[in-house]
């Protein structure tokens, strides 16, 4: 007679199936079992301010990120393209965990950001970044995340201008970015193309460096 096997004697399971096939491990997440058309795809599907926003579409990770990396590159126009790639990779691990907002991050009293930041390594080492960008890097990047925010707090998420200065700080006057929220789809081939464009220049530098 076989033995009933009780729920507490099964492991739980701790990685989620892609589209691509890989299972990644959301504990223990391996570089090898991410690929960029999962990104991608998740973060198209993702949708910022949990999709409390104006518009026919949501309003995306995958857009998002977009806006991040050309913010970063019009403030900081000598940053490196591998810094440049991380700013674009920098909400990656949304791509399986979601976009929750700040205050609710911490209210749930647990270390949201040890999962963000496994995530974020193993993404980096995939695409040949190192794992963790410098202090100087991360502030710029995180500059540029806040003045993204503080577009789309005021274009499509019902901000006013003050509020959103409140909690996001200034704008700076260089900056001249209309928020268009666009299709899943299109969101997904956008931030694909921008992603290819950067790596072909990565490969270039690396190969102008080398000769």
């Amino acid at each position: 007679m076989s033995k009933r096997v009780r729920a507490k004697d099964v492991p739980l399971r701790a990685w989620q199936r892609m589209l691509s096939g890989r299972r990644l491990d959301l504990l223990d997440p391996s570089p090898l079992d991410i690929e960029i058309d999962d990104i991608a795809h998740g973060l198209a599907r993702v949708a910022r301010w949990n999709g409390q926003t104006r518009g026919a579409h949501a309003f995306s990770v995958a857009e998002h990120s977009v806006l991040v990396e050309q913010i970063v590159s019009t403030l900081y126009p000598k940053l490196e393209t591998k810094w440049r790639l991380a700013a674009l990779l920098h909400d990656s691990s949304e791509y399986v965990i979601g976009d929750m907002i700040s205050p609710f991050k911490a209210a749930l009293g647990v270390n949201y950001r040890e999962f963000e930041d496994r995530l974020e390594a193993a993404v980096h080492i995939r695409f040949g970044l190192p794992p963790k960008s410098p202090v100087e890097v991360k502030r710029k990047i995180k500059r540029a995340d806040r003045i993204c925010a503080h577009l789309e707090a005021i274009q499509i998420a019902g901000f006013g201008e003050e509020e959103a200065r409140q909690f996001f700080g200034p704008l700076p006057p260089e900056l001249d970015i209309e928020i268009r929220p666009m299709a899943a789809n299109k969101a997904q081939e956008l931030f694909l193309d921008r992603f290819h464009a950067l790596l072909k220049q990565l490969d270039h530098a690396q190969t102008t460096r080398s000769t």
